[in-house]
């Protein structure tokens, strides 16, 4: 009996349209993000915060320096956890090695306040425990499909929700608590639920079949990824689309470079920069919607949840006990921060807490997405990349525009939360262009037998874009000061509206040398 997926029987049972594996993928993936970006959004914060509030009072260049190293190496390890993968261990070891590493580190980051080593360590841990997990979970999602069309980019972009509905408790969980209670319980949360991830993906491994196990000696093991006609594709072909990896690989650059401001000098203008207190009806606004952006995604996610419940507890029972009891613990600490909330006459917004509207906007778009790519309109990679590099400068020109009346040299001020609102809107409508069609290109691309390597390589580009935004951002003082903070925010408006430009113009040169990959 031939399957329609790859995986086992229980595999072929479908979530939402899909194999029940992705979303076993989809929850173990969301709790890695909610671990990374729940300790991201504090990490810039931390460092600046007075040494009062328990922050160490780094400068504003120093704290973004770090926080390029930091983003861009775990983007670089990526390589050597693909390389792991695919020669010694396979995609599922790996997986479950780096998510109990990438706990250990959120637990000695948890610790910062014993002595500052626990911090440094952390990081180190986090950053070898995300190459090992990155690469690796996202070439089992490519497994479970047998085709390489519109329902894998589908798969994909589900996986994506998946991503950031981890992303968006984890900013808006751990930077309120860091915030408001203490740093280190805000690092400390973090850790918990990459440690419940882990635990639901091993106990509910079986459901992937031979999906990601360690290779055979002398064999390449081609699971649900090619058919036999397109795994005799000649080298040549192989080395085109390889040559297609690479470009996409170096425009992704320019996007993460504008994207992953987010962090750095985007937090520091929400938190200088921005009226963040709220009174009177506005406060009570905020309440509101604040109340209704962390219950309604929390509900859609409770509910994927039972579905999938549905068609695995009988085979995987552990595992969905587990996955549970991280739901409910979620959805106490959700109930008790918007219980706080409401105790404030005058709230004031986190200056983390833009960081959750990207993550929000992801899962209110992406099945939208999904839709458009399957039913409407499916452009080519290369021109949905060029959509993607757009949107982002023009996320940018709009705190460019809001920035334009703040003083050279200013230190602080009060402008509209608006700007930031919309700049994260169209950051994310390009960020459903560019990133999950990437992930779903590499797969398609890449040669069967270097598929964990080529995802290595894919994150190798991010790790170049990371760093280089952190280190740009750390002008932002110097730039304030001579030219005006807006001038700082028109360098990312314009450099990738240039580069969405030039892919515009090189698209049918790719799209030959994809040799028949739309």
């Amino acid at each position: 009996m031939e399957f329609k997926y790859g995986g086992s029987e229980t595999n072929q049972r479908t979530v939402l349209g899909h194999p029940s594996g992705l979303f076993v993928l989809f929850f173990t993936e969301m709790w890695e993000r909610f671990s990374y970006y729940g300790m991201r959004a504090l990490l810039v914060l931390f460092l600046t915060s007075a040494l009062l509030d328990g922050g160490w009072e780094w400068s504003n260049a120093d704290a973004l320096k770090l926080y390029g190293i930091y983003t861009g190496l775990v983007y670089l390890t990526p390589i050597l956890g693909g390389l792991v993968a695919d020669k010694l261990m396979g995609y599922r070891k790996a997986v479950a090695l780096g998510a109990l590493v990438m706990t250990l580190g959120h637990a000695s980051m948890a610790l910062e306040g014993i002595t500052g080593s626990f911090f440094y360590l952390g990081l180190a841990l986090l950053i070898i425990g995300n190459g090992l997990f990155k690469p690796n979970i996202s070439s089992i999602v490519g497994q479970l499909y047998k085709t390489q069309g519109k329902e894998k980019d589908a798969g994909y972009t589900v996986f994506y929700m998946g991503i950031n509905a981890g992303a968006f408790l984890g900013i808006l969980l751990c930077g309120y608590i860091g915030e408001q209670v203490g740093w280190h319980y805000g690092f400390g949360l973090a850790g918990i639920f990459m440690f419940f991830g882990m635990l639901q993906f091993w106990y509910a491994q079986g459901i992937f079949g031979d999906i990601g196990l360690k290779p055979v000696k002398g064999e390449v093991k081609m699971v649900g990824e090619v058919s036999k006609e397109e795994a005799e594709h000649p080298d040549h072909v192989y080395r085109d689309r390889g040559i297609v990896i690479a470009v996409f690989a170096l425009f992704t650059v320019f996007f993460w470079w504008a994207f992953e401001q987010a962090g750095g000098s985007m937090t520091i203008f929400a938190n200088n920069f921005t009226n963040r207190v709220l009174e009177g009806d506005a406060g009570m606004a905020f309440k509101v919607i604040n109340s209704l952006i962390a219950i309604v995604p929390m509900a859609i996610i409770t509910w994927v949840l039972v579905l999938l419940f549905k068609q695995t507890f009988a085979k995987y029972s552990l595992s969905n006990i587990l996955l549970a009891t991280s739901f409910v613990i979620i959805w106490g600490i959700v109930l008790w921060m918007l219980g706080r909330q409401f105790q404030d006459d005058a709230p004031e917004v986190p200056a983390s807490w833009f960081s959750v509207l990207n993550s929000l906007f992801i899962i209110l778009f992406a099945p939208l997405f999904s839709k458009i790519w399957q039913n409407v309109v499916n452009p080519s990679g290369p021109v949905k990349f060029a959509i993607g590099l757009f949107l982002v400068g023009v996320g940018f020109a709009f705190l460019a525009y809001g920035a334009s009346n703040i003083p050279q040299g200013a230190e602080t001020a009060a402008v509209s939360m608006i700007w930031l609102i919309l700049a994260y809107l169209f950051h994310t409508l390009g960020e459903l262009c560019v990133s999950p069609v990437g992930l779903s290109y590499v797969s398609k691309l890449a040669a069967p037998k270097w598929v964990g390597m080529m995802f290595g390589i894919w994150f190798m580009a991010n790790f170049v874009a990371n760093t280089l935004g952190g280190f740009t951002g750390s002008y932002i003082d110097q730039i304030s000061e001579e030219y005006g903070l807006s001038t700082f925010f028109l360098i990312f408006t314009l450099i990738p509206i240039g580069a969405a430009v030039i892919m515009l113009l090189i698209t049918p040169v790719l799209k030959k040398k994809m040799h028949g990959i739309h």
